[in-house]
């Protein structure tokens, strides 16, 4: 059984009636981003990131990855905190 590490979260919880639908619906690219992510990322919440990203400006495809990663560390960071604590290394 893997581990758990990554259950503990700030990120809130859903649950979704079909949950591999939505997945199933994200480009490739995000796909493969939801795959490595450190974190349970719901589709939902990558989409809209995603969205925000290429419609303000058209921020191309690596920069709409760029800000999912930099959402990712705030939220890593945050999580770390509450969890471990202010003196934990976060970066």
């Amino acid at each position: 059984m893997p581990p758990a590490n990554n259950l503990a979260s700030s990120l809130r919880k859903r649950r979704n009636a079909a949950p591999m639908d939505s997945f199933d619906r994200l480009p490739k690219e995000l796909r493969q981003w939801l795959a490595q992510a450190a974190l349970p990322w719901s589709p939902r919440s990558v989409r809209r990131i995603w969205h925000e990203a290429t419609r303000c400006g058209g921020a191309g495809f690596a920069d709409a990855l760029a800000r999912l990663a930099a959402a990712e560390r705030r939220a890593l960071r945050r999580d770390s905190r509450d969890i471990w604590g202010q003196d934990y290394p976060c970066d």
